[in-house]
């Protein structure tokens, strides 16, 4: 799908130039939307596959187990916290196969306002982000996981999990204009698995060795999974630690960190591609 763009703004001052930001990143979103009705199965994939995690760790392998109360109140969280950092490489690849493409290369001459196809590409993957969780929530609900703290403190953990999503999509965005080709997008997005796996998602840091349990509790993923069982009134399987008991203010320095450093690498390596 073309983006429909009319003609650059002009220096009309600060509200002109945010209307036509907003109006062009919408035009950007919108082409990003109408990929999922061409694409339905990589949607659903998409979906689907955290799904299959979740089931498997509450069935078959046995996330949890050692928490007091039922295990799934501790997995679900964690699930929910890993499910914001999968799904990466549908963003790289689509970054990636517009690059291969030509496609950015045409936008960025076009005249419309630099950063608008980043802009939009995270809108999209945002929005995908928000139909995971409530998919992971239902099922959630299904395999007997609750929330204990009321609405507030869970549209807290909502906003803690999509912050952490927004700083890794940043990250994906990044290291996809870096790899440049779809091809690479697999070597680059298999780091995911180890900052997914090493943190506390499916098993406490004190069921681990001791110097491996404090590496994990440092994982900005960790951070985010624990202060989210705070915020549902899930066990958390508290260690005292320094870092467990400041995990609400770790959840968002974190990503807050992570933007902060591939935000502007995102851009700047954006507005050199066609150098």
């Amino acid at each position: 799908m073309s983006a429909t763009t009319t003609a650059a703004p002009g220096p009309d001052g600060a509200a002109s130039r945010l209307g036509w930001a907003l109006a062009d990143s919408w035009t950007m979103t919108r082409r990003e939307l109408a990929h999922w009705a061409r694409q339905p199965v990589a949607v659903l994939v998409n979906l689907v596959f955290p799904v299959m995690l979740l089931l498997m760790f509450t069935y078959l392998v046995g996330g949890g187990r050692g928490v007091p109360g039922d295990p799934t109140e501790y997995l679900v969280p964690g699930m929910l916290a890993l499910t914001m950092a999968f799904g990466l490489e549908a963003t790289m690849l689509a970054v990636t196969q517009d690059l291969g493409k030509g496609v950015i290369d045409r936008f960025r001459s076009m005249p419309m306002v630099p950063g608008a196809v980043l802009v939009g590409r995270s809108a999209a993957d945002m929005l995908q982000s928000v139909l995971s969780l409530a998919v992971m929530t239902g099922v959630g609900y299904a395999v007997g996981w609750r929330w204990h703290n009321g609405a507030a403190a869970a549209l807290g953990a909502v906003g803690l999990l999509l912050l952490l999503r927004f700083a890794m999509l940043w990250v994906g965005i990044h290291l996809a204009m870096v790899a440049g080709r779809p091809e690479m997008v697999t070597a680059v997005q298999i780091l995911v698995w180890p900052v997914g796996f090493l943190s506390n998602v499916f098993a406490t840091p004190a069921s681990m060795p001791g110097w491996l349990g404090a590496v994990v509790e440092w994982n900005p993923m960790s951070a985010t999974a624990t202060a989210v069982r705070e915020l549902f009134g899930n066990p958390g399987g508290a260690t005292g630690s320094w870092a467990a008991e400041h995990a609400e203010l770790l959840a968002v320095l974190w990503p807050v960190a992570i933007i902060a450093v591939f935000f502007p690498l995102a851009v700047r390596k954006f507005a050199r591609l066609s150098r």
